[in-house]
């Protein structure tokens, strides 16, 4: 006979992983989740463009090491965000939360 395993909710995965909502650990994890997300969506909308770096680098007027730090989530700022939105031909909406 097999023993129930619980179930977590993400909630608690998140707070046993990185510590409760508020604390400074869970915010470097939103953080750099939040990073990692919007690298991930500026790599594939650049790929599926068959732009490279370089090329996307020069479109912005920046060099292409800095696309890479951004496509690893490490740096990005908002003013250059909104470069790469408009270079990759992308669209973004903010709504009151």
């Amino acid at each position: 006979m097999k023993k129930n395993k619980k179930l977590y909710t993400a909630e608690e995965l998140l707070s046993s992983k990185y510590g409760k909502l508020g604390t400074q650990s869970r915010e470097k994890f939103r953080k750099e989740a939040f990073a990692f997300y919007f690298a991930e969506i500026i790599k594939d909308r650049r790929k599926s463009l068959k732009m490279t770096q370089e090329e996307l680098a020069n479109k912005i007027g920046k060099k292409r090491p800095y696309i890479s730090r951004i496509e690893k989530g490490e740096d990005i700022k908002l003013s250059n965000f909104s470069l790469l939105i408009s270079a990759l031909n992308l669209s973004i909406e903010l709504k009151p939360a």
